[in-house]
């Protein structure tokens, strides 16, 4: 989920020396550093090739209009982690097909949703028009975001955007300018601690396998050389210093744990390893004022 890819987990592709993981052959999977303009362009690239998998992959999950943080199940109808919206200017980055935003309309939110994918902006498009709760949609690249300062009132992404994000210290310092002061800003990412390990919702996936501090980028080339696909790791310490450097005060690290009654995996999630391992972390934070 990571909205995508499984936008939700690192691929089980990895370096080829490295027994933890599987890689095809026609694709060669390392821990290398990328700049920052090579991992948008892979993430743009990827999610107009597998927008529309993912979404049908997850259909019943996502739905149409629901909020949901991540595989554990967490609902925003439930936690309410973004407070009281109704009325409230909301943004949303990594949007996909803006199931969440859509939800956040139906409580009197004024939503905008944001993507740097044409082909999740499409999806998010046709479900506008099947539903017919109609969020404004803006392909945009969250270090970037096409808007002036102080012009909404939370900011929030699941699984979108920071995972696939190099420079992840420019989304934070972006979003905290365009809140206004006391806004919020709430994002799901995979638990840091999962980089340690297989990419598996199996016993493989309880293996530690490499190192939790090696901030090198997980990046799948081509034939040709080309990145194709990457993501990016910060340790709980880097992730919560990138936070509150960017000016936000911390409020929470929720840890969501994985629900007795949910018997399916969802990419590298799933009851063996959620039984034992933290897969995704929500922090919540907000702007002084």
């Amino acid at each position: 989920m990571s909205r995508r890819r499984s936008r939700h987990h690192r691929s089980q592709h990895a370096d080829q020396d490295d027994p933890c993981h599987d890689v095809p052959v026609e694709t060669l999977a390392q821990f290398q550093t990328v700049t920052a303009e090579t991992a948008v362009q892979a993430a743009r690239t990827w999610w107009d090739a597998n927008a529309a998998a993912y979404q049908a992959e997850h259909a019943d999950d996502l739905g149409s209009a629901r909020f949901l943080w991540c595989p554990e199940g967490v609902d925003e109808a439930d936690v309410h982690l973004l407070g009281d919206v109704d009325g409230a200017d909301v943004l949303e980055v990594g949007a996909g097909a803006a199931q969440c935003s859509r939800w956040l309309v139906g409580t009197g939110a004024r939503v905008l949703a944001t993507d740097v994918s044409a082909s999740m902006l499409a999806a998010a498009a046709d479900l506008n028009a099947r539903t017919g709760v109609v969020v404004p949609l803006v392909q945009a690249d969250a270090r970037m975001l096409p808007l002036p300062e102080e012009c909404v009132d939370v900011v929030f992404t699941a699984f979108g955007a920071l995972p696939f994000v190099a420079d992840t210290q420019t989304v934070h310092r972006e979003v905290a300018r365009v809140l206004r002061p006391g806004g919020r800003w709430v994002f799901s990412v995979t638990h840091p601690m999962r980089w340690a390990f297989p990419d598996d919702p199996g016993l493989p996936g309880l293996t530690a396998c490499h190192s939790y501090f090696d901030r090198r980028s997980y990046t799948e080339t081509d034939a040709y050389g080309a990145v194709v696909y990457t993501e990016h790791h910060r340790t709980v310490g880097d992730l919560v210093s990138d936070v509150v450097g960017a000016g936000f005060v911390l409020d929470a690290l929720v840890e969501p744990e994985w629900p007795d009654n949910l018997d399916r995996a969802w990419g590298g999630w799933g009851p063996v390893r959620g039984a034992l391992l933290p897969g995704t972390l929500i922090v919540q934070a907000h702007l002084p004022g």
